[in-house]
């Protein structure tokens, strides 16, 4: 059962269906898409009177939020909103991010497996390195890009190690300095 399109053209033209010896021919009535009536956008413009942020983090990423400033004694001083700490023991290298309050943002730790397997060792200056690497990236997913970074011991920030870890961070994209508060 064969068409032929030359059967078929003047069919077409009429816009109609019909059988004619070996085979079928359909054809459209229409012959364009028609459009609805336009829409009328301008009330989507209006903004609410009343607007409620629902982004805990916003006066943050401002520059807004208040920042805990403790007691002059307080140390070591508690003047962030995200602080990034690094912790070498014997065995292992761990990093996190944690808030001021002291909860645990976002971590990171040689112990880790999926860390652990593509290293020589834990510990050391390619781990920190590497753990820099992949703290950089899980800070930027959290959406976390100022943290506040300082050597919990000043004369620790001297080591190879902590040093690579810094370069890693920056290289990664997230800067080691919170903004300054803007007060209003």
């Amino acid at each position: 059962m064969a068409l032929s399109s030359r059967r078929c053209l003047p069919l077409l033209a009429a816009g109609r269906l019909q059988a004619r010896g070996a085979g079928l021919c359909f054809a459209s009535t229409t012959t364009g898409l028609k459009t609805e009536t336009e829409v009328d956008t301008s009330e989507n413009e209006v903004v609410a009177p009343d607007f409620t942020n629902r982004n805990p983090r916003n006066l943050e990423q401002l520059a807004l939020a208040r920042k805990e400033r403790g007691w002059k004694t307080t140390w070591p001083k508690r003047e962030f909103w995200h602080r990034l700490r690094l912790e070498r023991t014997q065995h292992y290298v761990e990093a996190f991010v944690e808030r001021c309050n002291g909860d645990v943002v976002v971590s990171a730790s040689t112990r880790e497996w999926a860390i652990k397997r593509h290293l020589y060792s834990p510990k050391g200056v390619t781990a920190c390195k590497n753990l820099g690497r992949v703290m950089a990236q899980r800070c930027l997913e959290a959406g976390i890009n100022f943290v506040n970074f300082k050597a919990v011991i000043p004369w620790e920030r001297r080591c190879d190690s902590i040093q690579e870890f810094e370069k890693a961070m920056e290289e990664g994209g997230v800067v080691l300095r919170e903004p300054r508060r803007i007060y209003q």
